[in-house]
């Protein structure tokens, strides 16, 4: 039994120095490892440094927003036909103007032949009836020399040349009548010159007549030019329609034909893309569209703006955005436009801004930080964007005192080009390290 007891209590022995064996064996690991960490540390860190400056800054309230373009339009063609060119692809920038497909252009062609030889022949008819109505003003011209009148003017038949003539000479042979019959009575005269004065009154009545007849067949000869003339004229302006339907038909050729060719309307973006060569497209189609142009040179950002920081918000208010693209840089916009009414249910009044996107950073669609300048700034402690170290939540600067690092935990606010609002854990004067703030740790040495 005794034998038993110092047998147990050996093996107990044996067993708690092999644990104190290995607990030494552990600290010596861990005591080798931490002088292997101290020794690959700096001892000394070279770095720059800079003092914490107070300066102006705008105050601001923070939203969110969305970007969306500019301008955007669905590009359809006015005309059908098989594309047999097509100068874009999704991505590409286009200048507005600039051609996008080419339909088959054979028939427009055609087309538009056509229009012009109908032009043409309807402009040789417009010059023939301009040449009629020349002819029946000639035709006219001479009929009223005839009868010695001019356009306008009443003709008087007893004015006649030919029945003036013949008027004179029947009053004076009626006047020989007249007194041949007076002689004939008292007998101073025979017979047969009585019979032969009185022949020559009945042949003067007849000639009247004759003139008379000639007289109205000139006037009628007259009313039949003017006639014609009214004619010529009315086939002038006939022509004159004619040749009109026919420029409205040459024209609306020349757009069909030119309706062949799609152009940019706007400069922009190509963001989506419907056509291919060899396919045939019709406007009566639905959806006919060929493609999809962006312009986002200037960009349209969507702001919610909570019910209550509604009266803080004024059209011309300058903003700033940021997005998880771009954590590290500002875009600045201006207020331009803002909802009349706040929706009902999420309590949001909608606001945009433009933002200006000449680099084309920002795409339509981002989600964006903005944060809405208010009139009156504040005082705020600024150092340079560069000093500031970030470790996933927390943001540390090192504050540089007596030749050694001191590391803070800092609140960051607004940014501003390359400095950067300290809310909290640095003051006025204060110098901080920005540069190798990568390799600084709290209390090292460090060279400036």
């Amino acid at each position: 039994m005794q034998l038993y007891k110092k047998t147990v209590f050996a093996n107990l022995v044996v067993i708690f120095s092999l644990i104190l064996s290995a607990c030494g064996g552990g600290s010596k690991a861990e005591t080798s490892n931490a002088n292997t960490n101290a020794n690959s540390a700096p001892s000394i860190v070279d770095t720059t440094t800079t003092a914490a400056i107070l300066r102006d800054v705008p105050t601001y309230f923070e939203a969110t927003g969305n970007l969306a373009s500019d301008a955007q339009t669905d590009v359809a063609p006015t005309v059908g036909g098989k594309i047999t060119q097509v100068n874009f692809d999704i991505g590409s920038y286009v200048n507005k103007g600039d051609v996008l497909i080419r339909l088959d252009d054979r028939d427009a062609r055609i087309r538009l032949e056509q229009a012009e030889a109908q032009y043409e022949q309807a402009k040789s008819q417009l010059n023939q009836a301009q040449a009629n109505v020349d002819q029946a003003i000639a035709n006219l011209r001479q009929a009223q020399i005839r009868l010695g009148v001019k356009d306008g003017e009443i003709f008087d038949i007893n004015k006649f040349s030919q029945v003036k003539s013949v008027t004179a000479q029947l009053e004076l042979a009626e006047k020989e009548l007249a007194r041949a019959t007076r002689l004939l009575e008292t007998g101073d005269i025979s017979r047969s010159i009585y019979d032969q004065r009185k022949s020559q009154r009945d042949a003067l009545l007849g000639q009247l007549d004759e003139a008379r007849s000639n007289a109205a067949v000139a006037v009628r000869a007259i009313n039949t030019a003017e006639a014609a003339v009214n004619t010529a004229k009315t086939g002038v302006g006939n022509a004159r329609a004619a040749l009109g339907t026919a420029q409205t038909n040459v024209d609306q050729a020349k757009k069909n034909l030119g309706d062949t060719v799609v152009y940019a309307p706007i400069s922009g973006y190509i963001s989506e893309r419907n056509s291919d060569v060899g396919e045939f497209i019709s406007p009566n189609v639905p959806n006919s569209k060929i493609a999809t142009i962006v312009r986002t040179s200037v960009l349209r950002l969507r702001i919610d703006v909570p019910e209550q920081n509604v009266a803080q918000i004024a059209v011309g208010q300058g903003i700033s955005m940021q997005t998880s693209a771009y954590p590290d840089r500002n875009f600045a916009g201006t207020v331009v436009r803002i909802s009349p009414s706040i929706n009902a249910t999420s309590r949001i009044l909608v606001v945009e801004a433009e933002v200006e996107n000449s680099g084309g950073l920002l795409k339509p669609g981002q989600f964006a930080t903005v944060r809405i300048t208010q009139g009156k700034g504040k005082q705020a402690v600024m150092i340079p964007k560069t000093a500031v170290k970030t470790e996933g939540e927390t943001t540390k600067v090192f504050v540089i005192k007596d030749g050694r690092a001191t590391e803070r935990t800092v609140k960051v606010g607004i940014l501003e080009n390359d400095l950067i609002e300290i809310q909290n854990g640095v003051q006025e004067g204060e110098s901080v390290a920005t540069s190798n703030v990568n390799v600084l740790y709290d209390g090292v040495a460090v060279r400036q």
